[in-house]
């Protein structure tokens, strides 16, 4: 059965990138930081593409920000990414806003199925699926990881990792948890998000980059959507940013008793 699958595509630093923060704690510092798509989000696009390749269907790819945001969705519809949609939104945002502009998405493309990374690396928040679940009434499996088959290495990494049943109304879904993996059967439509051991993201071919040039790539206002301000102010706001302390150098100590002290009184860990 196809589906029509709507996946994201976060612009986020990249973490080679060394990160400094501002003297006065509003934000860091962007000069000379290199950006690049949320990682867990290109494993969503990935699966999204695996999903279409074996059932057929279309892959839409969205995502939130200002012209910048535009390098991210274009390698994502390098990858494969039939369409993208990109919604102009410059303000502060959170896992809240993020979520209200989403299901908004959804209600105008209707997909079988919303896939997400499962965090963003720069605030590792971890909270957009599940709201945007919530929001829209749907199912929801976090935390995907791989599927489990007997087919071998070479064809395992081409197969989805999202098993689709064979009347196509519900995924399979093998999720990580604390100690192991649990298997969950996920009614359509649903929000999945990925977790990293789903699979291994493809590289762009120099075909795809260029006819990634030529794909529709719509932008809209977040106010084109139906959202008002309230919907668009966070609620949770960064007040202060602050470079962790430095680390210490080590000391000498004469024997164990005087190891055990400074663990005690001074580093406080025993």
């Amino acid at each position: 059965m196809p589906l029509k699958i709507l996946v994201t595509a976060k612009r986020v630093e990249d973490p080679e990138s060394k990160i400094k923060v501002k003297p006065d704690g509003s934000g860091i510092v962007t000069d000379g930081v290199n950006y690049k798509m949320n990682p867990f989000d290109e494993i969503a696009v990935e699966e999204a593409l695996r999903l279409k390749e074996k059932h057929g269907g279309e892959v839409i790819v969205a995502s939130i920000g200002g012209d910048k945001a535009t390098t991210e969705i274009r390698a994502a519809l390098a990858m494969g990414a039939e369409r993208a949609i990109l919604v102009r939104h410059d303000g502060p945002m959170d896992p809240g806003v993020a979520s209200a502009i989403l299901a908004k998405l959804v209600e105008r493309e209707h997909p079988d199925l919303v896939i997400l990374g499962k965090q963003s690396i720069d605030d590792d928040q971890n909270q957009t699926g599940q709201y945007l679940a919530e929001r829209l009434g749907w199912g929801q499996a976090t935390f995907a990881s791989k599927h489990e088959s007997l087919e071998s290495e070479a064809e395992q990494k081409k197969q989805p990792g999202l098993a689709l049943s064979a009347d196509g109304k519900a995924l399979q879904v093998v999720r990580e948890v604390d100690g192991g993996v649990e298997t969950l059967e996920l009614t359509l439509p649903g929000v999945v998000t990925t977790d990293l051991r789903l699979n291994k993201p493809r590289f762009a071919s120099l075909p795809g980059i260029m006819k990634a040039k030529k794909k529709e790539l719509k932008e809209l206002a977040a106010a084109e959507l139906g959202l008002g301000p309230d919907d668009l102010a966070p609620k949770v706001i960064v007040r202060k940013l602050a470079e962790p302390p430095k680390r210490k150098g080590g000391v000498k100590v004469q024997d164990v008793a005087e190891l055990w002290k400074k663990l005690h009184e001074e580093a406080k860990v025993l």
